[in-house]
């Protein structure tokens, strides 16, 4: 079998998100997906990595992904370097599983579990559909209305939020209301008055459903390290389940003072590329648990190693999710095939709203928990309206 072209999709209107398509001679066509500089991925896949692949065995998934990160500008990045290659290593283990007709996570060395615990990233339906992908600003909050516009609720009305979620059999909720301030105060300092109003939502959510809801804390890498500190503190009181990337991860000692500080579980990062910064933060007892892209990070190929290596150290594992279907799919076949998995991000907005316009299936999710998918590959293919959509965009690479 040999890889003849590599076809990339992108729409106006859903800006963020980039598919690739592999073909392959035997007819057999993988899908990956990538999200943000959709037009910056594009062109590295045609101009630098089709050249690379095209003519080879799509199944030497290892020897490809090598390939496609052995670049002198593709060094342990989420760049657009990386985010190209974790698009096609995805689409490559599609065509695997649908060569051996089993699914990806069978193809990973099968199921750890029947099902899966997810937790809610309280979003909103247009949070991060635009091309602005700067913190607050890409909310979108109120351009949409539905019964899950989380982002919303969770800054005004998070008791509302949390015993919504407890109806449905989500016990797990992660909010950001500390985004604002940061943008606000370039992530320097937070006043008593913007402490007060951030926290908020805690007091609600504790005084309404009490423990019986977990709460993880995203913090986007927005703050310098003493006031980092000086949130984690104020918070504790309300035992949260993790702190999630409350400085820049460019760091592992400033990470590592920053865990010491506090008895809350440090999560990263969908940020570091590669197993290698992850490496360095574990050896450092910088992180608690090891959140993973897969579409920024090297696919499923270094995803999964990046597992194994969290495991030596005795850490879950927990993959990221607020970005497209197919990388949502593809992190549930990785979860499920993890020994180490601890929970599954999820946003209701999304696989309830547009990712139903986008691909032909989701995954089922139920009483909070998630179901493997079924079907040979990722067990997803986009739905025939988007070939036909005006706003489109196609260009494809062959032999």
């Amino acid at each position: 079998m040999k890889i003849t072209a590599l076809e990339t999709l992108r729409t106006e209107e859903f800006s963020n998100v980039l598919w690739v398509r592999v073909h392959t001679d035997s007819g057999v066509i993988g899908l990956g997906e990538t999200f943000y500089g959709a037009g910056a991925v594009e062109a590295h896949i045609h101009d630098t990595l089709a050249g690379r692949l095209i003519g080879r065995d799509p199944l030497h998934i290892e020897a490809l992904s090598k390939e496609m990160v052995n670049l002198p500008m593709a060094q342990s990045s989420t760049g657009a370097e990386y985010r190209a290659a974790s698009a096609i290593d995805i689409a490559l283990w599609d065509i695997f599983g649908k060569v051996c007709q089993q699914p990806v996570h069978q193809m990973l060395g099968g199921l750890c579990r029947d099902k899966l615990r997810v937790y809610n990233t309280c979003a909103g339906y247009r949070y991060v559909r635009s091309r602005n992908i700067r913190p607050v600003s890409n909310w979108n909050v109120g351009e949409s209305e539905g019964p899950f516009e989380d982002l919303d609720a969770f800054m005004n009305r998070a008791d509302a939020l949390a015993e919504s979620l407890l109806e449905s059999g989500i016990t797990a909720m992660k909010i950001w209301p500390f985004d604002p301030p940061a943008q606000e105060n370039g992530g320097l300092y937070i006043s008593a008055a913007e402490m007060k109003k951030a926290i908020e939502p805690f007091e609600k959510i504790r005084k309404a459903v009490g423990d019986r809801m977990d709460i993880m804390v995203e913090f986007h890498s927005l703050w310098n390290l003493p006031t980092a500190k000086k949130i984690a503190r104020a918070l504790e009181p309300f035992a949260p389940m993790w702190y999630e990337d409350p400085i820049r991860m460019n760091s592992p000692q400033a990470l590592a003072e920053y865990a010491r500080s506090t008895d809350v579980w440090v999560c990263a990062s969908e940020t570091l590329g590669s197993r290698w910064p992850y490496k360095e933060m574990l050896a450092r007892d910088a992180l608690h648990v090891a959140m993973v892209d897969l579409c920024w990070t090297g696919g499923l190929t270094e995803g999964r190693k990046i597992a194994a290596l969290a495991e030596t150290w005795h850490r879950p594992f927990a993959p990221h999710d607020c970005i497209g279907p197919v990388g949502f799919i593809a992190a549930v076949h990785m979860s499920f095939s993890q020994p180490n998995t601890l929970i599954q991000e999820s946003v209701r907005a999304f696989y309830r709203g547009w990712y139903n316009e986008l691909v032909t299936v989701v995954p089922r999710i139920e009483n909070g928990y998630v179901y493997p998918m079924e079907g040979p590959g990722l067990g997803v293919e986009l739905q025939p309206a988007v070939f036909k959509r005006a706003d489109l965009t196609v260009r494809r690479t062959s032999a």
